[in-house]
């Protein structure tokens, strides 16, 4: 039994639904890129960085919840009125972020064990 509820969604619409079903929790949201039917995305930055986000997803608070977002296909995410770049002010992919707060791991800060495991662990 893991402390922590994991929960899989696509797009923004589901990334909403699954925060406001959740409100009042400590909830951790990491966007990716899609993937293919093999299980890789498109962004090689999103391959490279998840291993080490579930590497150090023990230290998720008890209780907490981790969204896994993919944002959608390349020609959307490139898309600067896409919803998660504007409504959410997403800059890139990987981000890593804890939900109402300013703390956020943004592309290679997400290669770094260390500071994923403190986003994790610092109130």
């Amino acid at each position: 039994m893991s402390k922590y509820e994991e929960i899989s969604v696509h797009g923004y619409e589901e990334f909403c639904k699954a925060v406001e079903d959740r409100k009042g929790k400590d909830i951790f949201a990491y966007f990716s890129g899609d993937k293919d039917a093999s299980g890789k995305s498109w962004c090689p930055d999103c391959v490279k960085a998840e291993p080490i986000v579930r590497g150090e997803m023990s230290h998720l608070p008890e209780g907490s919840v981790f969204i896994y977002c993919q944002v959608g296909e390349r020609a959307y995410w490139k898309d600067p009125n896409n919803d998660f770049k504007k409504t959410l002010k997403l800059t890139g992919v990987p981000t890593l972020l804890r939900c109402g707060t300013p703390q956020r791991l943004v592309e290679e800060n997400c290669f770094k064990p260390d500071l994923v495991r403190m986003l994790f662990t610092e109130d």
